[in-house]
């Protein structure tokens, strides 16, 4: 049985994330960029956006574009 490793690096990631609220938003990415610090990721660029619903609630969102640390 052959087994392989391929150890190549990240060098870029976009994750996108949403929330009904601006603090569990903030929260999510938070806990998101701890996980990337593991694989030798940092934030390069935050965009967000909210949205209000005929109703009248508040959705948000966020892409968040990691690039490796160097």
């Amino acid at each position: 049985m052959n087994f392989q490793l391929d150890l190549n690096l990240f060098e870029d990631k976009i994750e996108f994330f949403e929330a009904e609220s601006i603090k569990n938003l903030e929260e999510k990415i938070q806990a998101q960029i701890e996980i990337n610090k593991a694989i030798m990721l940092q934030v390069h660029s935050v965009s967000h956006q909210m949205y209000v619903s005929e109703e009248g609630r508040r959705f948000y969102s966020a892409v968040v574009h990691f690039k490796a640390k160097k």
